[in-house]
């Protein structure tokens, strides 16, 4: 059995909606198609935090954006526009200079007009109090270039994409895995195949189906030894099949393969991400506090920068220690800067005592040694005004390795550690797409019918990510490959008007 649309979408995220969006926006028929069961909907979006990092003018530019802002809190913002330029920066700086580009220059000058766009099909959006706004001197300031998230977070924003798909008469189909892509003798793809032998022709395909970060295999091959260790932050469906069938179709391999979006992650969470904790497994409250290892040594400057550039990279620096297992302390003083969904929810592994050996017992770590690093901490701590909303040079000095900001004797009892392995999210490498989301091939030519968006998509993260892009970067690239595709569609259609058999052209 054959069925015909104009354009088939490959994963069901972000991304996938996004691209989905795009086409039927452009009078194509959508078919949408996920791997997963229904209650497994939305990819590893649904367990973000629906951040997403977007070029702004400051409050002002915002207020149609975003919901109304919170009683008592109109006329106490602090929030400085975030440029182009801004994110640029930041995004090159973070990848090295490595960022494709192209695609970064994509990213950044469509970020803003997308999440209009988004705002059009019925996404909410609110100003991120919770997690990027700290009150100091009696007023909210804004902290990292992040500002924006989706109304109810990762759940939320995939329930608004369903409800809006809904309405735009987009189907979705779920338990519907796409095992290969179909192609002509000319090499041009001309639609799926599904695991139970279905084939499904499309004047355009785009994939959106995620990286290889719940490949166990993949993760070791690609990744490096211990990697297939690590725990997943997200959906387990996330298994390479939509980059694997690409390569086997003659798609360019790019971008970063060796590297990974991995955070601090509760040690004791589940193999795969657990869908009412979501996010609130990842422990991005370090820079307030130390991180050791499990023989009491501190690994990583933990005041390099803010959390929203750091967090995506130093979950590889926990991998690699002992046991790849990591323990993050505070004192009473610190604590309270931590976040309550991530610190004090239910789930939490948390240990506290009223001494610094007491904590060391409790988890298992030398306990002279546990009591050495923390003073010599505390000694090479130097005085200044403590601000968490900039970097505020509060360091050490003396030691190795330094804390550059937001260094605070820990003095104050009781302490408490929470013990940390490594939570992988998302992988760097993937497909090669020009400016209009078509896969590229080994030489560089657009592969006829196929369009690519979302996280298996190389060349925009190399070693680390700014908070936030990865949502924005499936929304803006799926934007430009659902609007592709819809014009491949239109352009290729005279030529679907004649009978197709289920193995005609089949792969």
């Amino acid at each position: 059995m054959t069925e015909q649309w104009d354009v088939v979408v490959v994963g069901g995220g972000n991304a996938g909606f996004s691209a989905a969006q795009s086409a039927r926006q452009q009078g194509a028929r959508v078919l949408l198609l996920e791997k997963a069961p229904r209650q497994w909907a939305g990819g590893n979006s649904y367990f973000t935090a629906g951040a997403m990092r977007t070029s702004h003018g400051g409050l002002t530019d915002l207020t149609s954006l975003v919901e109304p802002l919170p009683a008592g809190r109109a006329g106490r913002v602090d929030l400085a526009p975030y440029t182009d330029d801004d994110f640029l920066a930041d995004l090159t700086r973070v990848t090295q200079g490595r960022t494709d580009p192209e695609l970064a220059r994509i990213l950044v000058g469509e970020s803003r007009e997308t999440m209009t766009w988004l705002r059009s099909l019925g996404l909410r959006f609110e100003l991120m109090f919770h997690r990027q706004a700290y009150e100091v001197d009696g007023r909210y300031r804004f902290w990292g270039g992040l500002a924006v998230g989706v109304v109810g977070g990762g759940k939320g924003m995939i329930d608004q994409h369903l409800a809006a798909a809904d309405r735009s008469g987009i189907e979705v189909r779920f338990d519907s895995p796409v095992t290969g892509l179909a192609t002509g003798s000319d090499g041009s793809v001309r639609g799926v195949m599904l695991a139970d032998g279905q084939r499904i022709e499309a004047g355009g395909v785009v994939l959106t189906s995620g990286g290889f970060e719940a490949n166990p295999q993949m993760r070791a091959g690609y990744l490096g030894a211990g990697w297939d260790l690590a725990l997943v932050r997200g959906t387990p469906h996330n298994t390479g099949d939509g980059i694997r069938m690409a390569l086997a179709a003659g798609a360019q391999p790019y971008g970063h393969w060796s590297g990974c979006h991995a955070v601090a992650w509760d040690s004791q969470a589940r193999a795969t991400g657990d869908r009412e904790l979501t996010n609130q497994l990842t422990r991005g409250g370090y820079p307030f506090g130390i991180v050791v290892n499990a023989e009491g040594r501190r690994f990583v400057d933990e005041g390099a920068d803010f959390r929203n550039y750091t967090y995506a990279k130093y979950g590889a620096e926990i991998l690699k220690q002992p046991a790849g297992v990591a323990y993050q302390l505070f004192d009473a003083a610190s604590a309270p800067l931590l976040r309550p969904e991530e610190y004090a929810s239910a789930g939490i592994t948390r240990v506290e005592s009223d001494t610094v050996e007491g904590l060391a017992k409790e988890l298992g770590i030398d306990e002279g040694r546990l009591v050495e690093t923390v003073e010599r901490f505390n000694a090479a701590v130097v005085s200044g005004r403590f601000d968490p909303t900039v970097k505020d040079g509060c360091r050490t000095e003396g030691i190795s390795p330094p804390k550059s900001n937001w260094a605070q004797p820990l003095t104050t009892p009781p302490y408490v550690a929470f013990p940390v392995t490594c939570g992988i999210t998302f992988t760097f490498g993937g497909l090669r797409i020009d400016a209009d989301t078509r896969v590229l091939d080994l030489s560089g030519r657009p592969v006829p019918g196929l369009y690519g968006a979302g996280e298996l998509v190389g060349g925009l993260f190399w070693f680390n990510y700014p908070g936030g892009s990865g949502l924005t970067a499936g929304s803006v690239l799926g934007r430009r490959a659902g609007r592709s595709a819809a014009a491949d569609t239109h352009c290729r259609r005279p030529s679907r008007v004649r009978a197709h058999t289920a193995t005609e052209d089949a792969p």
